[in-house]
């Protein structure tokens, strides 16, 4: 049995316990490496149209099938890379998010080689609106409509929201992230 279809068929207790590790230790935290930021990125794109559980299940199959989120791998992607990820059952098998993946590992290349990290242009853009955000993303990556980026940037600490005040990871987020504590 495939990795995959163990993970479809977690118990309800196991579909807490996953919502809950990713609520409790990765949603709202910043994310210091750039990979893991693109990969946050592919992650909320691909979620686009489907369920953040799905989404979850299938990240292991994500890593594997994207290099880990290497950035400059994944930039390097060819044609057949297009076709096996088009062919690979444990990740979204669609065109446009796959090829936004590869184009926007690109994008974030020449970034990381004009601002010296992706994790800088990020920072160097804050503070800003959810609108200019949108805006900005849109002008830069592809398939980051408004929904995407204000996911993408609420997962990764640079929009608050991830969280309530009288949640109580909201304070652990809180005193990690350098952006709100300024």
């Amino acid at each position: 049995m495939s990795y995959c279809s163990v993970i479809d068929m977690l118990t309800p207790e196991a579909r807490k316990a996953l919502h809950k590790n990713y609520h409790d230790n990765y949603y709202g935290f910043p994310i210091q490496d750039d990979n893991e930021l693109f990969a946050r990125l592919v992650l909320e794109i691909n979620q686009a149209g489907l369920s953040w559980e799905t989404i979850l299940k299938k990240e292991t199959s994500f890593r594997c099938a994207y290099a880990n989120f290497d950035i400059a791998t994944v930039a390097a992607f060819t044609d057949d890379d297009r076709q096996r990820l088009m062919q690979d059952s444990g990740i979204i098998r669609n065109r446009l998010k796959i090829n936004a993946a590869i184009e926007n590992a690109k994008t974030i290349v020449q970034l990381q080689q004009e601002h010296g990290s992706f994790k800088n242009w990020l920072t160097k853009n804050h503070p800003k609106t959810k609108e200019e955000w949108v805006k900005l993303f849109k002008k830069t990556f592809r398939f980051t409509g408004g929904e995407i980026v204000n996911e993408f940037l609420m997962s990764t600490g640079f929009l608050p929201g991830a969280h309530s005040t009288d949640c109580p990871i909201y304070l652990k987020v809180l005193a990690q992230n350098p952006l709100w504590n300024s």
